[in-house]
């Protein structure tokens, strides 16, 4: 169990986030710096490893592996419906059993006897799937759109669901912490909305037991979910290695990324509890949030502030569950309210957002901290007044911008130098599939779903190296063969650009996606470029993604007839001054919405792209702009937020694409 310390830091990382969709209903209280989990010690590993227990799904159609920890030479016996295996407990305690399993369904009862047992009950038999990447996988049921609904008619006894805790890890670890839960209006809630979108029409669609491993943490880089040996021998990451060595190391607790050793060593505040209720503020600065580093002495450094305000609320208090808003922050904020720890979040959870539980505020004064390391020089809080308050269940709004005082907790520079070079890295290489994935394997699975790649966009075209190579990895941890991967491409984001775009970070990030696809086998891209949001990185909608993606499995793991693909770029034709393009997946044609073919740009030598006119014949298109009578190149939806207007007659939109080789915005770019 990771110590309430340990949490904290996770949380104030992004590897514990926490925002509008996820908030803690009992949060730890604060500790001190530097206090470190306990040591998973042989003696102290369980009898079985948590990946089993009661309502849980076991593969069909191969054999199960089932493992755990003993006395060293301890025979271990497991039973299901009259199938048994046994194994012998090594040196090392482990022991584990391939046992095949029964006809699918159930439910069966799983019998495990050695020196010690115990019996699995209410376990199914069917597919089990893992759902990996970052935030938007993460992202649960109760945040998704109509989620209270979808919740009330989530009766799915068939369906079950293990979310792995998170947890980084600098050594292999043995462990995870979760349980197995049943689908229901009283689990749902908790259940990443992507991958119970799947499941339900996964299962509706074949009628077997479906398990979900929910194996995913905000903000991550797929380097992170990646081995170290294999990092190496891809390359270019020498840095980040050496720092995960280095740091593994020195420092005694594992935080699984750059910042926090360096907070621990600092960070006075944290320190001297100055998240206190008691702690006395006497000599504080008044400040106004929006120039408080400024007021403070620190406007163009990297630089760690805390902020107190005395809140006084009326009685009797305003109706409803709270919620405090404090808009976008940059780089991150860590939030205390009578000296409970509320959240806290890295870049990647805005705007900030904060549910608070019922029963902490109370009529009169009510203590606010909050913590903030800001990076950059306009960096800590960037949104308008108005979008800093404390909200009811009411709707009455409370303003939270003026009555602060504030004090600088460390300022970063020299002797207290920030690994400023780590800013994009919310987490080190391999720290999560050391300290997820490592202890979830060699688990039968029949394959992965992966909704990730928002961390890695300012690296896009090295994504088109690394993820193939993090696939490969998983393959071989599973030892499985090469099980079905399916991958999300990234939805709209940002605003829209009524003209072409020539480099862009989310449209190359999404091509790297569909080079993966093209070129690893038993893979298939869910593409949702006809969804998002243009002022979150979060879309609220989350059945495209989880239905395309079951598509994907029902036509090429289930063998059902169905399209799985929207139209996808096969070739282009010179036609002197137009360019036609050939579509693969373009099942009954090409099928335009909104009226008339949009988002295509084209290019002559000059590589200078003009909005297009395309028309549509079939299953081509043919493109053209009487501003480049010689084409070279066209290019589709190439922009962070296209308007997304090809679709196949399935209703499944078209992949973008660019049919030139020319170089892009992120090709050059390293991660150091």
């Amino acid at each position: 169990m990771l110590s309430k310390r340990v949490l904290i830091a996770l949380v104030a990382l992004g590897l514990w986030s926490v925002n509008f969709n996820a908030a803690f209903a009992q949060p730890p209280a604060p500790e001190t710096a530097g206090a470190a989990p306990a040591a998973v010690t042989p003696a102290s590993l369980p009898f079985v490893s948590p990946m089993f227990g009661d309502n849980m799904v076991l593969q069909r159609n191969k054999a199960d592996k089932i493992w755990g920890w003993s006395e060293p030479g301890d025979t271990v016996r497991v039973e299901i419906a009259g199938n048994t295996a046994s194994a012998v407990a090594g040196a090392d305690r482990r022991w584990q059993v391939e046992i095949q399993p029964p006809a699918a369904g159930g439910p069966y009862t799983v019998k495990i006897s050695g020196r010690q047992s115990v019996e699995f009950h209410n376990v199914l038999v069917g597919d089990v799937w893992l759902c990996g990447g970052q935030s938007n996988m993460e992202f649960k049921l109760r945040g998704a759109l109509n989620g209270p609904e979808e919740i009330k008619a989530a009766n799915f006894p068939q369906i079950r669901f293990f979310n792995v805790g998170q947890h980084a890890a600098y050594h292999p670890t043995e462990i995870v912490r979760g349980s197995w839960n049943v689908v229901s209006p009283n689990t749902a809630a908790q259940l990443s909305a992507v991958a119970y979108y799947f499941a339900r029409r996964v299962q509706q669609d074949v009628h077997i037991p479906i398990g979900l491993i929910v194996d995913c943490v905000g903000g991550t880089p797929a380097e992170t979910w990646t081995s170290a040996a294999t990092l190496r021998q891809l390359g270019g990451l020498d840095v980040p290695l050496a720092e995960l060595e280095r740091v593994s190391k020195e420092s005694g607790s594992e935080y699984g990324n750059y910042v926090m050793a360096w907070y621990d060593r600092y960070d006075t505040g944290l320190k001297e509890k100055w998240f206190d209720p008691a702690f006395d503020d006497a000599n504080w600065k008044p400040v106004d949030l929006f120039g408080g580093f400024a007021a403070l002495g620190v406007p163009e450094t990297p630089a760690v502030v805390w902020f107190r305000k005395d809140l006084v609320l009326p009685d009797p208090l305003p109706p409803g569950r709270a919620v405090l808003s404090l808009g976008v922050v940059e780089r991150m904020d860590t939030v205390y309210i009578n000296g409970r720890f509320m959240g806290g979040s890295s870049w990647v959870e805005n705007p900030r957002r904060y549910r608070i539980p019922e029963g902490l505020l109370k009529p009169g004064h009510n203590s606010v901290v909050i913590r903030v390391l800001k990076t950059k020089p306009d960096g800590g809080f960037q949104s308008k007044p108005a979008n800093l308050n404390l909200t009811f269940g009411d709707d009455t709004t409370i303003s939270m911008v003026d009555g602060w005082k504030a004090k600088v907790s460390v300022d970063a520079r020299p002797p207290h130098d920030l690994p400023i070079s780590y800013e994009n890295w919310p987490v080190m290489p391999a720290v999560l599939y050391m300290g997820m994935l490592e202890p979830v394997a060699p688990l039968s699975i029949t394959g992965a779903i992966w909704y990730q790649g928002e961390a890695n966009a300012k690296r896009a075209y090295e994504y088109r190296k690394v993820m193939p190579a993090m696939i490969a990895d998983w393959r071989k941890l599973f030892g499985q063969g090469d099980f079905p991967f399916y991958i999300v491409g990234l939805p709209f984001y940002m605003q829209h650009s009524p003209t072409p775009v020539d480099g862009d970070e989310w449209a190359e990030l999404r091509e790297s996606q569909a080079v993966t696809v093209a070129t690893v086998p038993n893979t298939c891209l869910a593409t949702i470029i006809d969804t998002g949001a243009a002022d979150t990185v979060h879309p609220p909608v989350k059945i495209p993604a989880g239905d395309r993606l079951a598509f994907c499995a029902l036509a090429k793991n289930y063998d059902e007839k169905i399209p799985y693909q929207g139209p996808t770029f096969a070739s282009a034709d010179m036609l002197g001054t137009a360019i036609r393009v050939h579509f693969a997946h373009a099942e009954g044609g090409i099928v335009v919405k909104g009226g008339k073919p949009g988002e295509f740009a084209i290019a002559g030598d000059d590589h200078k792209w003009y909005p297009a006119d395309a028309h549509v014949f079939g299953d081509t298109v043919i493109v053209s702009a009487s501003a480049v009578p010689n084409p070279k190149a066209v290019r589709y939806a190439w922009q962070s937020n296209p308007e997304a207007t090809l679709y196949n007659k399935a209703g499944l939109p078209a992949v973008p694409f660019r049919t030139d080789d020319w170089p892009e915005l992120t090709e050059n770019r390293r991660p150091y």
